[in-house]
């Protein structure tokens, strides 16, 4: 049986703040963007909850980006892209290639293994930084 968790103050204010940004933050971004409004927030308290946002399924995370875990409240399967130059974390609309049940099924009936997530991540330079030279 699951047990209930409870939204505190500081834990919904932390939800807030990654669902309502596009950047893909670190626990750091969370952390510097709520400190002046809740003053006795910890760096430990942030990666806490983000980590049971992961667990309860309101959040993934992106990967690793230049030394940093990334976070997201997105939870439709959908690609990102890494820029390797500012490492600014992008979504990528739906592609039909990547979410076709299809594909689930082919990988099942080819190898024998039941798909329960994936996720797509292409790499290169972003229009800023190309703009830049």
């Amino acid at each position: 049986m699951q047990t209930k968790r409870n939204f505190s103050a500081k834990r919904e204010a932390i939800y807030e703040a990654l669902s309502e940004t596009k950047t893909h933050p670190t626990a750091e971004w969370v952390y510097n963007k709520l400190k002046p409004s809740i003053p006795d927030l910890s760096l430990g308290t942030v990666y806490r909850n983000l980590t049971v946002f992961k667990e309860i399924g309101l959040a993934k995370s992106v990967g690793v980006v230049n030394g940093q875990e990334r976070f997201d409240a997105d939870m439709s399967v959908h690609p990102h892209f890494v820029c390797n130059k500012c490492f600014k974390v992008i979504d990528v609309p739906k592609s039909t290639n990547f979410t076709d049940p299809a594909l689930y099924d082919y990988i099942k009936k080819e190898y024998g293994a039941v798909v329960e997530s994936h996720n797509v991540i292409f790499y290169g330079i972003c229009r800023e930084c190309s703009e830049k030279g």
